[in-house]
């Protein structure tokens, strides 16, 4: 199989890279800076076990790679914001011997949030959902760091849908020969749901810093309760903490030192865009949709747009300030 990799930032190239240093086919779709960079200097790739230079077909498109291959497999880890664009530009590319990507190859949604495998439903006939737990760094074009150990990261994987099949079992394979745990699950959206709670608090980081404190602990866990309040009351299942923490523990861990995650990266290379519509908004639709009040995640999903979009630095609003919106937010639910 060859693996497009749709979207090779933190995520993406860093599964990219070690599925190249395992042997495996790889392309990477990368546009802008990142896509020069990475075509000019390969990508430089540092894990555990020290940084690399992989030299790896890039791509800013379908239309460069030419007529796809019946064994490709399309691996989309761009931000959900940026799905729909991807989505229809990779759905429409052609397939050897008939057809297009959508109607003849899988596509994985290795992404946070759980609105990307909807998306993709309405679009392509094979959808795979992966959780990814994964924690790695995109800050300059070219460059990717992802320091985790034993393991650089976990990735379950099943049918978006539900169930699992010899598919996922190959791509899973592959997974696990480069440096992956890669459980295949009938339940892999449960696992994403599970992960969303823990998103929450990516617009946090984003607007308030990433460095541990007290307070941001607790607006945390008040965006939580009020997920688990909209996820109980929609009748949505998601793994327990228990359950979470016995797939992950002592397999995953990160080298001391705070590091930013994904939505305050973004604002830190100036995207323009954050996620935040897709995690706290997720909780946001489902309260509307079920009638629970979720003043917080509210609050933090208007905060994160609001940097996103006046290009405001990451970590520019005190904790105290985002609480106080919060807590106003409440007082009007």
């Amino acid at each position: 199989m060859r693996y497009i990799i749709i979207g090779a930032g933190a995520i993406g190239a860093t599964i990219g890279g070690r599925l190249a240093e395992a042997g495996a086919e790889a392309v990477l779709v990368a546009r802008g800076a990142h896509a020069e960079a990475l075509t000019a200097d390969g990508l430089r790739l540092t894990t555990a076990d020290g940084a690399r230079v992989h030299r790896i077909p890039v791509v800013t498109g379908p239309a460069e790679l030419g007529e796809l291959r019946p064994d490709d497999v399309l691996l989309l880890t761009v931000k959900t914001q940026d799905a729909i664009a991807a989505l229809d530009a990779w759905g429409d590319a052609e397939v050897a011997g008939g057809g297009t990507a959508a109607q003849r190859l899988p596509v994985l949604c290795a992404q946070n949030g759980v609105e990307s495998e909807r998306l993709a439903l309405r679009r392509f006939a094979r959808v795979y959902g992966v959780c990814v737990w994964l924690p790695a760094t995109f800050l300059e074009p070219g460059a990717v760091s992802a320091l985790c150990t034993p393991l650089t990261g976990i990735l379950h994987i099943g049918l978006a849908a539900g169930g699992a099949d010899a598919r996922a079992r190959r791509i899973a394979a592959d997974l696990e020969k480069s440096g992956f745990e890669a459980p295949v699950v009938e339940d892999v959206m449960r696992w994403k749901y599970a992960k969303l709670l823990g998103n929450l608090g990516n617009a946090i980081q984003a607007t308030t810093g990433p460095e541990p404190d007290p307070a941001k602990a607790a607006l945390l866990l008040r965006a939580q309760r009020e997920g688990r309040a909209a996820l109980e009351a929609a009748g949505i299942a998601y793994a327990s903490d228990a359950e979470q923490a016995a797939a992950r523990d002592g397999k995953v861990d990160q080298p001391p030192g705070v590091r930013g995650g994904s939505s305050w990266q973004s604002l830190r290379r100036g995207t323009g865009t954050i996620e935040a519509d897709y995690l706290n908004g997720e909780i946001s639709l489902l309260g509307r949709l079920h009638g629970i009040p979720t003043p917080v995640n509210d609050t933090l999903r208007h905060a994160a747009n609001i940097f996103a979009r006046e290009g405001l630095p990451p970590g520019a609003m005190s904790i105290t300030d985002v609480t106080s919106l919060a807590d106003e937010a409440a007082a009007r639910a």
